[in-house]
């Protein structure tokens, strides 16, 4: 999937809220051919919409958003229905990993979004002494038109999150769902339709493959993407050559790291959860589980009942289907040891959880991204080695540390690239609506989800005023004796010398070219020597 967007800066005008932006490159170089970016009058009455949003207090934002939450309890049964019809999800999953959450990160942004997106002063004590009289404030500018690109494992929580972000800071939000999902995305447009957010701000673009090229190549301001890594590569390579923004939250294979004190019953109930929640089908599935080898057995036997009692399960898409067949073959042609319910026939496009015992660090289950319900469990030696064997893998975007000392996780947390670490528990905590969510390296960049999520759908402008008419500055450099070479020596030792004798020698120096009675300098010979 192609993703393009224009060649402009992304922010906006204190005046009217409009987007700071030229042409877009592509039709700078279409104009010849009288040739249209896709989506234009979406994008066209966006702008429009976006103009006028970007006025509205802040206040009757949130109370749209607030609106948006009552929908969703009201529409929970509706929703519930929508999402199995599309991705077969059991009501109580959609209720407790899509509902809530969601509603949890309304209520999030009614109490919070004021003060995250405030103006910002510049305190006074950071002012340098060459800026006397200048005030600075830092305020928060919508990014303009922001094109959301949805997944389908969590239709509503996944997409609705920088869809209400975006809004929430003053943008327009061109949405286009996953083909997989697309009678959710009609629903989220109903509810932000029924929430009374304005006519032409948020649009729904056709849930199929070629809009998100499509898309990519609109007259738009930034992009947030969720899916993988693969197509965020082929997104990131189309942006950066029009220097557009993007928040790429892509593909994960995340480990859960038990270290030698770690509940080990616990660790092997957690990972064994996190390889199978959502049927394997999460982002932020535990694919690798590196334990201690002198607790490796302890840790079988805790994890060996659950996955010989698991069921098989449906997968959405059927290439993962096959994909599980061959990290499995790699694995066992690399001596792992598969552990798996016997006896039973998954039905076609269905695949029986399992685990793979003593792989080799660089098999492909433990290197690559995949939506199965597979669990690799690698002993190591040396928390050094597992530490050294994470790293080779590009894929960084969570992981758990089990250990009786949080301290001692805090620690191992800062060895570690991913943006979110939990400590003896996994998946989870990620529903914490004021925390942020994103990766590094092949999982993406950028954050969704709290602070920084609703920071991400704006740009920082700041706005410095100066008092007075002293502008030495505005002279011809050299005339004022402001720009003295040995003024601005003096200026510089009065406030960064080493001693208070060079502190005090060069505020004598300073007071006597104030009061005109300076002696001559070594600039004062150079000058008459020319």
């Amino acid at each position: 999937m192609d993703h393009v967007a224009p060649d402009r800066p992304s922010s906006s005008a204190p005046e009217d809220g409009a987007p700071l932006r030229g042409k877009p490159a592509a039709l700078h170089e279409a104009d010849a051919g009288e040739q249209q970016a896709p989506f234009s009058a979406e994008t066209e009455r966006a702008r429009h919409a976006q103009q006028r949003w970007a006025q509205v207090p802040i206040n009757e934002r949130l109370r749209r958003v607030r609106a948006f939450r009552h929908e969703l309890v009201d529409a929970s049964r509706r929703i519930c229905k929508t999402i199995a019809g599309d991705v077969g999800k059991r009501y109580d999953e959609t209720l407790v990993a899509e509902v809530l959450p969601l509603a949890q990160e309304c209520r999030f942004l009614e109490a919070n979004a004021r003060r995250i997106l405030r103006p910002r002063k510049s305190p006074l004590r950071t002012r340098p002494i060459l800026l006397w009289g200048q005030r600075d404030v830092t305020f928060r500018r919508p990014r303009g038109v922001v094109a959301v690109i949805g997944t389908w494992n969590l239709p509503m929580a996944i997409n609705v999150v920088p869809i209400l972000h975006a809004l929430t800071a003053g943008n327009a939000v061109l949405f286009k769902p996953s083909e997989v999902a697309p009678r959710t995305g009609e629903l989220i447009a109903d509810l932000i339709a029924r929430a009374g957010f304005p006519d032409g701000l948020f649009q729904l673009l056709p849930a199929s493959r070629d809009a998100g090229p499509q898309l990519a190549e609109a007259d738009i301001d930034h992009v947030a993407f969720t899916g993988s890594s693969t197509t965020g590569r082929v997104l990131a390579s189309t942006l950066g050559r029009r220097l557009v923004t993007s928040t790429l939250e892509l593909s994960g294979c995340d480990l859960l790291l038990l270290l030698e004190d770690g509940n080990v019953p616990l660790a092997a109930r957690g990972a064994w959860f996190g390889a199978t929640a959502n049927a394997g089908q999460a982002c932020v599935g535990t694919r690798r589980a590196f334990v201690p080898r002198s607790l490796l057995e302890p840790f079988l036997d805790a994890l060996v009942p659950l996955v010989e009692c698991a069921a098989p399960v449906p997968l959405i898409l059927s290439a993962q289907v096959k994909l599980a067949d061959r990290l499995i073959a790699d694995a066992l042609g690399h001596g792992a040891r598969l552990i798996r319910r016997e006896g039973v026939e998954p039905a076609d496009g269905h695949v029986q959880p399992a685990a793979l015992v003593q792989p080799a660090p660089d098999t492909l289950a433990c290197r690559e991204a995949y939506f199965v319900p597979l669990l690799t469990v690698v002993p190591y030696d040396t928390v050094e080695q597992a530490l050294a064997w994470d790293a080779e893998c590009s894929y960084s975007l969570a992981a758990s540390v089990f250990t009786a000392d949080v301290a001692r996780a805090r620690t191992v947390a800062t060895r570690l690239r991913c943006g979110v670490v939990h400590v003896n528990d996994v998946i989870i905590p990620m529903a914490h609506p004021a925390t942020s969510f994103g990766g590094s390296g092949a999982s993406g960049w950028g954050r969704t989800k709290g602070v920084e999520g609703l920071l991400e759908m704006t740009v920082p402008q700041v706005v410095s005023a100066v008092s007075g008419s002293f502008r030495p500055h505005f002279d011809t450099l050299g005339t004022h004796w402001f720009f003295d070479p040995d003024s601005f020596e003096a200026l510089i030792k009065l406030f960064h010398a080493r001693s208070l004798r060079d502190k005090f020698g060069a505020a004598r120096h300073l007071a006597g070219q104030v009061l005109g009675t300076r002696q001559r300098g070594p600039s004062d010979r150079f000058r008459d020597s020319q």
